[in-house]
């Protein structure tokens, strides 16, 4: 397997868990955003960012996909 197949799925994955451990700490924000008691203690809780780890990782994978295909067509194997 070369190493534009090999890292399609290490990409994605890597993707898909980093989107879900930001996904998780957007919700135990919230949660800890509407079980705090008074006003004051829901200001110094800050809300993470969201960054676009999906977007970047489909981007990723497509450029991968390119280069596995540009790969495999100009290399001819015996």
């Amino acid at each position: 397997m070369c190493m534009f197949c090999a890292a399609i799925p290490v990409a994605a994955a890597t993707g898909v868990s980093l989107n879900a451990k930001q996904l998780q700490a957007r919700r135990n924000s919230e949660l800890s955003e509407d079980g705090a008691e008074g006003a004051t203690q829901t200001a110094d809780i800050e809300k993470p960012e969201i960054k676009p780890i999906m977007q970047i990782t489909a981007g990723v994978v497509v450029l991968l996909l390119i280069g596995s295909v540009t790969y495999h067509t100009l290399t001819v194997l015996p």
